[in-house]
């Protein structure tokens, strides 16, 4: 039961794309209508003929939210032998200094803003023409086991719209798991900053600390819980973020029409979807809030294979290796979160929610808020087994460079280097099962 009552105990492609099981029956509707719009295929304004679904763009990474997404799921990188399009990624941009005391996430290119589109509307041009190259490792066990890691690195053939400023860095961020969003959201603030340990005081290598991020809606600072460096503090102001950054469509937190900077002047005077029926905006208030409704109300996929003995022996290597110590496994949630049925369930989604240090082979360079190039949110593990049933292939860390989970350990460096190392020393049986058991939930 690792979303407590919202569990689901399907194991097929549709794993993730459920509703909230104890979800009030005649709250269904407001999830189904939040579905479709997620689903829904956004056009042009320049050249649609529907107003319901005009707005996209200028500058977009896809043309719905399914199109990262796909069924819910994770996104990966293109698959490089079909010259398959970077779909269900973006490319973040940014200055590798932070921005103290402020509420902007980081210091934007001037020319490129915070993201890098290689997709644009009729009549605009897009902003760069981008490919991924790869470079290969081989990482060995104790007991002689070869393991090649692959780390994608971002070409941009083509700017068309000038340079990028000299010390701006770029990162690929595949699109995450929708799943037990409106769970991590009702989880206690308390309950996650009593997990800090900034100075490392009981000296275990470990040291999380919260990103602490502005809260557009209530205008005041909270800690993040969302994205890949946790610098969304709510799912509402995720989605809206998704929306005008990844498909460039405007709401009450991105009024502007066009997602584009000052200095891109036909981006800037391509027809604008913003219409009086919909608040002024490209997607309306009512729509934001079903798409965020939808989202919120993801059930989680039920844990499975808990009693066979592999995965209770792998249970037991988790928390001797120390994976326990950012994974962390249970919370209860609070008793007055917006969503009734969203309370005092008792959940596992395995992260602590803070940020870590993951070692210089995983730094991006692009900090957000109080999250350093080289620091990440603790990803939840829950449902992680069934990410190639959905997805059809799995592909985890930020830029989806593992393929397997077995890679994503190998990448581990930072806080987590003893974990990892404790992990090449078990012999090839206790890493089976350790990973058994993290592929159970």
């Amino acid at each position: 039961m690792s979303g407590g009552k919202t569990t689901n105990f399907v194991k097929n492609k549709n794993s993730y794309s459920l509703p909230a099981r104890n979800l009030d029956k005649n709250l269904r509707i407001n999830f189904l209508v939040g579905n479709s719009l997620f689903r829904r295929i956004w056009e042009d304004a320049a050249i649609s003929e529907n107003i319901a679904k005009d707005g996209l763009g200028p500058f977009f990474s896809s043309t719905s939210c399914d199109g990262c997404h796909i069924s819910d799921g994770r996104g990966h990188l293109p698959i490089l032998e079909i010259d398959e399009d970077l779909i269900s990624a973006v490319i973040q941009i940014g200055q590798p200094t932070k921005i103290e005391n402020t509420n902007e996430k980081n210091h934007n290119d001037s020319t490129y803003g915070g993201q890098l589109s290689e997709f644009s509307t009729e009549d605009v041009l897009e902003e760069a023409q981008i490919s991924i190259q790869y470079e290969f490792m081989n990482v060995a066990y104790d007991d002689g086991t070869i393991v090649q890691l692959k780390k994608p690195k971002v070409i941009i053939d083509k700017l068309n719209y000038g340079d990028l400023e000299p010390n701006t860095s770029s990162s690929i961020r595949i699109a995450q798991v929708m799943i037990g969003l409106g769970l991590i959201e009702n989880i206690a603030e308390e309950d996650i900053l009593k997990l800090q340990d900034i100075d490392d005081s009981n000296s275990d290598g470990i040291s999380g600390k919260a990103n602490v991020t502005w809260d557009m809606q209530e205008s005041k600072f909270k800690i993040g819980r969302f994205g890949w460096k946790a610098s969304q503090p709510t799912v509402l102001q995720q989605t809206a973020d998704a929306f005008y950054h990844d498909m460039g469509l405007s709401n009450k937190f991105y009024p502007n029409a066009s997602n584009c900077t000052e200095t891109q002047f036909d981006c800037n005077n391509s027809v604008s979807g913003n219409s009086e029926i919909y608040d002024n905006f490209e997607v309306s208030n009512d729509q934001l809030d079903l798409v965020t409704f939808y989202s919120s109300q993801l059930g989680v996929p039920a844990a499975r294979n808990q009693k066979k003995a592999d995965v209770i022996a792998g249970k037991k290597i988790f928390y001797e290796v120390g994976c326990n110590s950012c994974h962390v496994e249970r919370y209860i949630t609070r008793s007055d979160g917006p969503f009734e049925n969203l309370n005092n369930q008792i959940i596992s989604p395995y992260s602590d929610f803070l940020l870590h240090d993951m070692g210089d082979g995983l730094s991006d360079q692009v900090p957000e808020f109080e999250a350093e190039g080289n620091e990440w949110r603790t990803p939840p593990l829950w449902g992680i087994g069934l990410t190639k049933i959905v997805s059809g292939r799995e592909s985890y860390l930020h830029d989806g460079r593992a393929e397997s989970l077995e890679e994503a350990i190998l990448w581990h460096g930072g806080e987590s280097i003893e974990s990892k190392n404790k992990f090449k020393n078990l012999d090839i049986n206790q890493r089976n099962q350790l990973l058994k058991f993290i592929s159970s939930l």
